[in-house]
């Protein structure tokens, strides 16, 4: 059996917009690859879904069984909940007013 290539970022994020928002945007989400590091995607959720409660379970039931059947190389998917950069610059613009 042939080992697969590791994939790049750009593959993943791919895999994602063609995968797994498709299925994330019924409920108005969707998600985005925030990092790869050691075979371990780190996805941030978007939309309704970054802030629902069953948050745990869409990255169980949807956001893992995508990318592992498209890169069975990666070890694990992870849920990132760091508040993104252009957030925190956006909240920042806006108490400075």
């Amino acid at each position: 059996m042939e080992e697969q290539a590791i994939p790049t970022i750009e593959e993943l994020q791919e895999t994602v917009v063609t995968r797994v928002n498709p299925l994330l945007a019924a409920h108005l989400g969707g998600a985005e690859v925030s990092g790869f590091e050691d075979n371990i995607v780190y996805i941030r959720l978007t939309g309704e879904c970054a802030g629902c409660q069953s948050a745990a379970f869409t990255l169980e039931d949807v956001v893992k069984k995508e990318i592992f059947d498209a890169w069975p190389i990666v070890k694990d998917v992870e849920l990132d909940t760091t508040v993104p950069q252009d957030m925190i610059d956006m909240a920042l613009k806006i108490l400075k007013k």
